[in-house]
C-alpha cells in the first residue's frame, strides 16, 4: 500500500531497529502509526490513553501528532519491550509509560477521562471494553487495529474479530467506521 507522511517521528528509526534485535513480532504497521498520528493532532490539548506500549513505535508516532499541551499516558505488562519505548521516549514529560497489566489498570482508573484511545491489546478491546469506553469523553476517538485476519491469529481469533466489530456497531453511543487500512483500523468517536 502506498501512502504519502510529512515525517517520521525522530526516534522511530531507533526504535524500530531495536524492535528487530529484540525479535518482537508485533508492532504496529507504519499505515497505523501514520493515522495515529494525524487522529491525534486533531485533539490539541488532549489526553491521550495507549493500551499496549509494545516496544513504543506507535508510541512515537501519537507523540509526534500531538500539541505542546496534550499528554500520553501508555501500559503494557511486558518490562521488556516497555524498556525500549523507555529508553526512547522516556525523556518526553508528555508520556508516562505504565508497566502493569492493562485490564487491571482500567479498573484502578475508571474515574480517568480521555479524548482518544488508541487499545493494540486485549485490554480494552477483547475485555473491559464497556470500562475503556467509559473513560471516553463526548467527541473523543476509540481506535483499534489488528481487525483484519492475521497470518499469526491462533483459531478462533477471527470470530473474535468479528464479534467484537458486531458489539461496537450496536452501540448507540459509538459511530464507527472500519477501515481496510493497515492491519484493520475501526475507528469509533463517542457521540
Amino acid at each position: 500500500m502506498q501512502f504519502q507522511i510529512q515525517a517520521q517521528p525522530v526516534a522511530y528509526a531507533a526504535i524500530q531497529a531495536a524492535t528487530e534485535q529484540q525479535g518482537f513480532t508485533m508492532p504496529s504497521e507504519l499505515g497505523t502509526c501514520a493515522l495515529l498520528c494525524t487522529l491525534a493532532a486533531s485533539k490539541p490539548g488532549g489526553h491521550f490513553l495507549e493500551l499496549g506500549t509494545g516496544t513504543g513505535l506507535s508510541t512515537s508516532w501519537i507523540l509526534h501528532g500531538m500539541d505542546a499541551t496534550a499528554n500520553l499516558i501508555s501500559i503494557d505488562n511486558d518490562e521488556q519491550v516497555l524498556n525500549i519505548a523507555q529508553a526512547h521516549l522516556g525523556a518526553d514529560h508528555h508520556l508516562q509509560l505504565i508497566n502493569a497489566d492493562g485490564a487491571e489498570w482500567i479498573k484502578a482508573n475508571m474515574h480517568l477521562r480521555f479524548s482518544y484511545i488508541f487499545a493494540d491489546t486485549w485490554a480494552g478491546k477483547y475485555n473491559t471494553l464497556d470500562e475503556t469506553l467509559n473513560m471516553l469523553v463526548s467527541g473523543g476517538f476509540y481506535i483499534i487495529d489488528d481487525m483484519l485476519p492475521q497470518s499469526n491469529w491462533p483459531d478462533g481469533r477471527a470470530e473474535k474479530a468479528e464479534q467484537l466489530t458486531t458489539t461496537l456497531k450496536k452501540r448507540e453511543d459509538l459511530t464507527i467506521t472500519r477501515l481496510d487500512w493497515a492491519s484493520g483500523i475501526i475507528i469509533a468517536v463517542k457521540k
